[in-house]
């Protein structure tokens, strides 16, 4: 097996902080009836407190599990130990031909991959007239909420920011409701977000301007839509909370390359589970964010790993900066991710930026990657500093940045993560040693 599947990266994979311990003390050879493994699959059989084993099966291609343990979390303790005995010991596993429950699995994965290919190509079409009506009716919704949240911000602004510290949950909750009811539930995530920059700490009157700001931009933006191009069009629809039909996404032009996975996290909101993660095209150098969403510990229908490569073909939602993606198809297994590249300075990547700004104005966070930075620590925060002397902050109490310190040993790295416009977050770096993930598996949404 190829070094791609590191102990790291398959810990990465696991639902929860109990099942990666779990996962780790069942990683002996003592504990499992039967194991093997071939280019395509991983498989074995592992003996639990029932009189038979459990049968534990990894697709190596994405990768895929599946285990006959009664657990709801995916991938289970089971399948993560058998994952990382291969990683371990690759050796102990060849040779060996699957059992006939691997290869029925596997035929039936394939079989599912087929049909709904073919259930894409030939969906039926639908109704242009009911859907024109659905439409109407729901823009008309539309407009009569964001009329209501107009009047609210104006009220808001009159006020004055200084009031609003004063003013109790309801005051932001009732009008994010209202958009809900509306069918705008992106402003009603926009609203919420405004409560929680308000009790944010030092400098939170400039955060809350630049929100509302943005917000006052969007109302504008839709009520003069029909004289921004398509591209903005589909911006201003997404962030009110217009979803995009995947039979159309997919009808749409893909890009085929080697994608590089620079980075990944995994934010918590309330039971759901929102993963994202960073793509970098190896030959057109396209930046892509596949976002992925699971409720509790539902897995993720693709499974990502940050720190490899994987050929497949991308198709881009439609958007004035195209950044998020869907992946149309793969081909073939991951491999390892030989090299992180990245802009040659911190005013190279700025200047991307910048520009990703100016097209559309609503972006909330970009992928940095930087080829060549040196972290230090000054005045009780972590920072990057390039060849030029030009700095970027890292987020206040950020947690690793001895880890970035003590892998550089005061000489440049490369470093990956997510810039909102004032800090960067890194999520992964690579140094002497390799390539290293910096960010948890799963973190709440408003930590750092």
């Amino acid at each position: 097996m190829s070094g791609v599947w590191t102990a790291e990266k398959i810990i990465a994979l696991a639902p929860d902080a109990a099942s990666a311990k779990a996962g780790k003390e069942l990683a002996t050879a003592r504990k499992w009836v039967t194991f093997g493994a071939d280019e395509r699959s991983a498989w074995g059989e592992c003996q639990g407190s029932g009189s038979k084993p459990y049968q534990v099966q990894i697709d190596l291609s994405e990768p895929a599990f599946k285990c006959s343990c009664p657990s709801r979390k995916f991938p289970c303790k089971h399948s993560l130990a058998l994952f990382l005995m291969l990683a371990g010991s690759a050796d102990a596993f060849a040779g060996k031909a699957p059992p006939a429950w691997v290869q029925e699995w596997l035929k039936g994965r394939a079989q599912r991959n087929e049909q709904k290919a073919k259930k894409a190509e030939s969906a039926a079409p639908v109704d242009p007239e009911a859907q024109a009506k659905r439409a109407a009716e729901r823009e008309k919704k539309v407009a009569a909420g964001l009329k209501e949240a107009e009047l609210w911000l104006h009220d808001l602004v009159r006020q004055g920011l200084a009031a609003v510290q004063g003013r109790p949950m309801s005051f932001w909750e009732s009008p994010a409701a209202r958009m809900v009811d509306a069918q705008a539930p992106g402003v009603a995530r926009i609203i919420r977000e405004m409560a929680a920059t308000v009790s944010s700490g030092e400098g939170w009157q400039d955060r809350l301007l630049e929100q509302l700001s943005r917000l006052h931009l969007l109302l504008e933006a839709y009520g003069r839509r029909d004289a921004l191009s398509p591209e903005l069009q589909a911006d201003v629809r997404a962030i009110i909370g217009w979803t995009q039909s995947q039979d159309e996404l997919f009808a749409r032009a893909g890009v085929r390359d080697v994608w590089l996975a620079l980075g990944q996290r995994t934010d918590l909101e309330d039971r759901l589970r929102v993963q994202r993660t960073w793509l970098v095209g190896k030959s057109s150098g396209t930046s892509a964010l596949v976002l992925q969403f699971a409720h509790g510990t539902q897995p993720f229908e693709a499974s990502l790993i940050a720190g490899t490569s994987f050929e497949a073909e991308l198709v881009f939602y439609p958007s004035a900066w195209p950044m998020r993606a869907m992946i149309k198809a793969r081909f073939g297994a991951a491999a390892g991710l030989e090299a992180l590249p990245g802009a040659p300075s911190i005013a190279a990547a700025a200047g991307k930026y910048a520009e990703a700004l100016a097209a559309c104005p609503w972006i909330e966070r970009v992928g940095w990657s930087l080829s060549s930075v040196t972290p230090y620590y000054v005045a009780g925060s972590w920072r990057l500093r390039d060849s030029e002397g030009r700095e970027v902050p890292l987020p206040p109490r950020y947690s690793r940045g001895w880890q970035l310190a003590a892998a550089s040993g005061g000489k440049p790295i490369a470093v990956f993560g997510e810039f909102d416009g004032r800090v960067l977050l890194p999520l992964s770096m690579r140094a002497e040693e390799g390539f290293t993930l910096l960010s948890p598996a799963t973190e709440s949404k408003a930590s750092a």
